[in-house]
């Protein structure tokens, strides 16, 4: 069974490793451009990054491990905030008319 544990942990380790390439690509991007979009996905891989990294850490495999699961929650709703701010229709201000900008 040890074996098993040690793979757990390997693969683990890929999936952080990867939540973390990911969020750094996505940071890049929002450096450059500043667009939202980018900031929140950044955000929601690091916050997937910790939460994988904490289950990993954590020894009991049991309804004790729940919150970790609501920070996955967090972050995955993160995302789709995220994608739902990208895609509403953005308006003028100072216009008299609030037409959507194009």
């Amino acid at each position: 069974m040890d074996n098993l544990n040690g793979l757990n942990q390997t693969v683990s380790g890929a999936i952080i490793m990867g939540y973390v390439v990911a969020a750094l690509f996505f940071l890049r991007f929002w450096k450059q451009s500043r667009d939202r979009l980018f900031g929140f996905f950044a955000t929601s891989f690091f916050i997937l990054a910790v939460q994988r990294t904490a289950l990993a850490l954590t020894t009991q495999n049991n309804e004790g491990t729940i919150y970790l699961y609501v920070v996955r929650l967090i972050a995955f709703l993160l995302i789709l905030i995220a994608i739902l701010d990208k895609n509403r229709p953005r308006y003028e201000a100072d216009s008299a008319s609030m037409r959507p900008i194009e």
